[in-house]
């Protein structure tokens, strides 16, 4: 730390990343748990990935939109998992200031972005069963690579805005940061200035991209709901749902496990919450690829067929 000149301020060149100190024996528990999570998470999302590129049938906006959730869940977690894991081992948990600057500013840009793409492909299952006839016009390729760079496009842009106001605070000096990576919140916590700007920029964020997405999803399934019912047959109703029980699945995960963290009671102890934080970043994206393997029938029938060898045998079916 180098006293800046004149002012009873330092400069932070790096942080002590706090996690449970003091609590060894848990970390190894946690470090052997976010170990085998983070490889079930990338390799099962890269697996989809893969499928919907190889697999004919998967060429649809559905898949193509799936295909960006699997790459945000990816990035999401890579964001902060591999430098937490090496940090376990560690003996002195240190981030320089551009790596925590870095680490900041992705998990909460693919954190925006994830909410705004759930609403998208809520919109494109809205699409597929309330005007199924007008589907190919409404998301075409084009219209798709638009919502898909809008999604990314506006959580970048939320975490580039958060981060310059957050780093333009005074530290005083203050480095240690109480939890497993550089988190928006546990990084506020540090200031020593006036932080009402900040609280209220990100509450205008969560309720823009947060509640905003939400709203939209739940106006969605109304109409999808509305129009299943009144599908004449059995079949057809079933059929039609399950285009949309994967992607509703998803969503009352994420929602559900957001809503846990803001609205439960705080624990008495702080690191029972760095415990739920931290299975929040890690485990909710690691389900997705489980939700859609076994909720979606197409992406079943892909695996068996890539697992089977035979691939570009079966006929193209479309939505």
């Amino acid at each position: 730390e180098n006293e800046m000149g004149g002012a009873n301020e330092t400069a932070v060149t790096e942080y002590v990343l706090l996690g449970l100190h003091g609590h060894h024996s848990i970390e190894m528990v946690l470090f052997v748990l976010c170990l085998g999570i983070y490889s079930v998470n990338v390799l099962g999302n890269a697996l989809l990935i893969g499928l919907n590129m190889l697999d004919p049938r998967l060429h649809s906006p559905m898949y193509f939109f799936l295909s960006n959730l699997s790459l945000l869940d990816i990035c999401g977690t890579s964001s902060f998992v591999p430098f937490m894991l090496v940090n376990f081992l560690e003996a002195q948990r240190t981030i320089s200031f551009p790596g925590c600057a870095l680490q900041m500013y992705l998990t909460l840009a693919l954190g925006s972005t994830e909410c705004v793409l759930l609403a998208v492909m809520a919109y494109d299952r809205y699409v597929a069963i309330c005007q199924p006839l007008r589907y190919p016009e409404l998301m075409s390729g084009q219209t798709c690579v638009r919502m898909a760079v809008l999604s990314w496009g506006t959580g970048f842009a939320n975490s580039l805005l958060q981060s310059i106001v957050t780093w333009s605070l005074p530290f005083c000096g203050h480095h240690v940061i109480n939890h497993f990576f550089c988190e928006i919140l546990a990084v506020l916590k540090l200031a020593c200035g006036d932080i009402s700007l900040n609280a209220l920029l990100l509450m205008v964020a969560t309720a823009v991209l947060s509640l905003a997405p939400l709203l939209l999803i739940c106006m969605s399934y109304i109409f999808i709901l509305n129009a299943i019912l009144r599908v004449p047959s059995a079949a057809g109703r079933r059929k039609a749902f399950s285009t949309c029980s994967a992607h509703l699945t998803v969503v009352v995960v994420f929602y559900g496990t957001i809503s846990f963290m803001y609205f439960k009671p705080k624990a008495k102890d702080p690191d029972l919450d760095k415990i739920i934080a931290l299975f929040y970043g890690v485990v909710t994206p690691s389900l997705n690829p489980i939700i859609y393997s076994l909720r979606n029938a197409e992406v079943k029938a892909a695996a068996i067929a890539l697992l089977g060898g035979n691939l570009f045998c079966r006929k193209m079916s479309r939505f």
